[in-house]
Order: structure tokens, then C-alpha cells, then sequence
């Protein structure tokens, strides 16, 4: 990932917020929280010289760089930002309208560079949405086997990450791709990997298998779609392979060449523990997987497991990659348990709509200044617009406490600065960083564990 000076990862307004505060400011002290938005709760997630002066005189005109305000900070400190971030740990699952981290300022010179962080501080937004996108993926997936096997053995692995090409860049898919991690661990998109390798001592976050696309079997040619998939048979021998399938006709890929041409090929490759995978890439998914279920049930036969529902043999499965996001996907296991079939014939890749389709009001996150001192005086700050009651915002210094027993019982408590030291004690929110210096370093299993708490296996 490039390297960024911090003095220029703000937005253009921030530049001249310097002179904007009350005289004699020496603290503020802000808060981030998702105020809403598509999901109930969120998974918080993704922390972790020479001169711009030019840049930015010529860029905003007859506003004055604050260099002298810099200038302090890299003479007194080191180059070190005087503040303490504190924040609920990785992997939390909070309710909306909490408190995921607070922001003050350490030395009262430096009041106003609380502000100027929020542009890249709230940047998690996006990991924070993948991971909540994801996690909400994989809630709907569980009930599935929940009510129809039981099995959660490979639940891990039936959501894939198809989405590398669709994201904006190589910086995102690898914030993205990480906190799809969070929650499976089935990717196709190494730059997760890697990702979660720098930052969360991950060896090897993901996995993924031999699979085709269709250039690769296209290029054979209408007339030897059997011998492209032969080739795949023979080349990956063993384990697990995915082969696409409707490069022509899905249908008679499946009856003819799979459950009939193949498909002694198929039960050998078991035998050793392999598995195909077959993928169809188009049509409406939830149709399309269940006719292919029908056509497989034909050939290869099903077995009902424990709860009466019917299951393929293990050598062979369903990989729908297109067309997969929330909705669908709760549609197309809705559908099979309808007619008769356990979620654990089927696997699911998705592309875009997990990396890609996301924005900061997705989950309505921001990054409000609710605490200040001037002239020695702390002032609880807050907006209230008359407009829109959804952007009120708490007051006071806060802490996010326990409620309860239940795994998602948070309160956000605000005025924390007037309470006696009991609240700070209970307060979930730890400090992950000072002054410059990193207080946390969590590993993605540690973040992995707090995710799968949340579910009841």
C-alpha cells in the first residue's frame, strides 16, 4: 500500500478549522458510531517530510497553511500525533447508535487536530461495512443449515469472495477482502490475504481451489465442452475442483456430460475425497439451482439427512456465483428448503455486491466532536438539526458499557466526563493508540472468535 503524508489525508475545508475555534480551546474530544442504517447492528473492524505547504496555498487560496500548529508537533513530539484513540475491540458486534471509538487530543496545543483525523479515521466505514455485510450473509446462511441439516461443519467455506476485479482498487479489496476474512474463510482475492497478513498476523487467512472460467473452457471449442472438462478431471485429480458450466447449455452440461459422460470420473475422484463443484454463472440463481439439484438428484442420487431433508454425495456440489447478494441469497436457500433440499448442497460466490456495492450511509457513520474545554471550562458539544432528528448527536464524553447478559447488550453512556470512576471501569472501549504509538495489536483469530460468538453452532 503507498505511503501518505498524514498532513494532506484530510479533506480541503479542514485546512482552515485552526482558526475557527472558540479562543483558548485546549481539548475536544470526538466520537464514531453507525447512526442506523441497513443492518441493526455493526461489526467494527479496521484500525489499524517535505512540504505541503505549497500544496495546499495554491490550493485554497488566501487561507494560511497551519504550519506553525505542525511545525509544534513534529518539534515536541517527534512528528508523533498527540492523541489517544480509544476503541471497542475488532470484532465486536454492537448495535447501532453506539459509540465504536472515541478520539481526544493528549497535549492542549494540538485541540484542533482531533478534527482534522476524522477524514481518514473514518474511513472505517468501509472494512467495517464489508464486515457487517458479510457477517449478515453468513447469519442467513447458518439459519439455513440451522433448519435444514444441522451440519455447520463447512459453513466457513459457503460464502466465497469473487470480488477482487470490482473493486475500486488494490487498497480496497485488500481492507475489503480482510474483512470478509473476518467471517470465512474462503477467498479469491489474494490481496485480502496479504492484507491480513501485514496487519493481523495472519499466515493464511483464505483458501481457494483449482477452478475454470469460461475462457478456459471456451477456448476448446462448442463441440468439446466434454474433453474441457475431462481436462479439468485429469489435471486436478484429487481435493476439490470447480469447474464452470453454462459456457453453452447448463442443462446438458449437467444431465449429459456430467451425470453421464463423466460421471464414473466423478464417483473415482470421491472415492479419493475429491469433489466437484459445478458452477452455473447465469439465469435467476434460485431456478437455476434448484433444476440443477433435480438434474444431480437423477444421476448421482441423495441421501436425507437427520432432519429429513435431501443431500447430495459429498463428491459433488453447487457453486452459484452470480447474482448472489443478502436478498437472493436468503431467496435461494428459501427456495430449496421449500422443496425438500438441505442448504448444504450449495456454495456461494459473490463479487460486487460484497466488496464493491457498499457506501458510508449504507450504515450512516460519522464522526461527531461532542466534548471540549475553553478557557478551562468543559463544554458538552452536540448538533440537533431541525431538518433531519436522525443526525442528533450525543453529548459529553462517553463509554460503552454492558448491559446485560446477552451477547449484544451495549449501551453507549453519554455525560461520562460527570460520573464517578464505575463507569470507566465497565467501559469496553480500550485504548489502541497514543501519541503516535500502536497499544494493540489483535490477530485475526483473536478478531475470528469474538465474530463466532455471535452464533449459536
Amino acid at each position: 500500500m503507498t505511503e501518505h503524508n498524514i498532513i494532506l489525508l484530510t479533506d480541503s475545508y479542514k485546512v482552515s478549522h485552526h482558526l475557527q475555534y472558540p479562543p483558548k480551546t485546549s481539548y475536544c474530544y470526538s466520537y464514531f458510531e453507525s447512526r442506523g442504517g441497513k443492518f441493526k447492528n455493526v461489526i467494527f473492524f479496521g484500525k489499524d517530510s517535505g512540504s505541503d505547504e505549497e500544496i495546499l496555498s495554491e490550493h485554497l487560496g488566501s487561507v494560511p497553511f497551519n504550519e506553525a500548529g505542525w511545525r509544534y508537533i513534529l518539534e515536541n513530539h517527534g512528528g508523533k500525533l498527540p492523541v489517544i484513540i480509544k476503541a471497542v475491540p475488532e470484532g465486536t458486534t454492537v448495535p447501532v447508535k453506539n459509540v465504536l471509538f472515541t478520539v481526544e487530543n493528549t497535549d492542549p496545543e494540538c485541540y484542533w487536530l482531533v478534527g482534522y483525523l476524522e477524514t481518514i479515521l473514518l474511513q472505517c466505514w468501509y472494512p467495517s461495512t464489508v464486515a457487517s455485510y458479510s457477517h449478515e450473509m453468513k447469519k442467513v446462511i447458518h439459519q439455513a443449515l440451522k433448519a435444514t441439516s444441522g451440519n455447520f461443519g463447512e459453513l466457513d467455506f459457503q460464502l466465497h469472495d469473487f470480488g477482487f476485479r470490482g473493486t475500486s482498487s488494490i487498497e480496497s479489496a485488500g481492507l475489503g477482502a480482510c474483512a470478509h476474512l473476518v467471517n470465512f474463510k474462503g477467498t479469491d482475492t489474494i490481496a485480502g490475504l496479504t492484507t491480513a497478513k501485514k496487519y493481523y498476523s495472519s499466515k493464511c487467512a483464505g483458501f481457494s481451489v483449482p477452478a475454470s472460467e469460461h475462457s478456459t473452457t471456451t477456448v476448446w471449442g462448442p463441440n468439446n465442452e466434454r474433453e474441457a472438462f475431462q481436462n479439468m478431471l485429469t489435471v486436478f485429480d484429487e481435493g476439490i475442483v470447480s469447474v464452470v458450466s453454462d459456457s453453452y447449455d447448463i442443462y446438458h452440461a449437467c444431465r449429459t456430460i456430467w451425470g453421464e459422460q463423466l460421471k464414473e470420473d466423478i464417483i473415482k475422484r470421491g472415492e479419493k475425497g475429491g469433489r466437484l463443484v459445478v458452477r452455473p454463472d447465469s439465469g435467476d440463481p434460485a431456478t437455476v439451482v434448484l433444476q440443477l439439484l433435480e438434474i444431480f438428484e437423477q444421476k448421482f442420487g441423495t441421501k436425507k439427512n437427520a432432519m429429513g431433508f435431501k443431500v447430495l454425495p459429498r463428491f459433488i456440489r453447487i457453486l452459484q456465483g452470480d447474482g448472489i447478494n443478502l436478498e437472493s441469497v436468503a431467496h435461494i436457500f428459501e427456495h430449496l428448503k421449500q422443496n425438500g433440499w438441505s442448504a448444504e448442497n450449495v456454495v456461494l460466490g459473490c463479487g460486487g455486491s460484497l466488496l464493491q456495492k457498499h457506501n458510508r450511509d449504507t450504515q450512516k457513520f460519522a464522526f461527531k466532536c461532542s466534548f471540549a474545554v475553553v478557557d478551562g471550562k468543559g463544554i458538552e458539544v452536540y448538533k440537533d438539526p431541525i431538518t433531519d432528528k436522525v443526525k442528533k448527536s450525543k453529548r459529553g464524553k462517553m463509554a460503552l458499557v454492558k448491559n446485560g447478559d446477552e451477547k449484544l447488550d451495549f449501551e453507549t453512556i453519554q455525560h461520562a466526563q460527570t460520573m464517578n470512576g464505575d463507569i470507566e471501569a465497565k467501559d469496553v472501549l480500550v485504548p489502541v493508540f497514543q501519541d503516535g504509538e500502536i497499544l494493540v495489536d489483535y490477530t485475526l483469530d483473536s478478531i475470528r472468535e469474538r465474530v463466532r460468538c455471535t452464533f449459536d453452532y
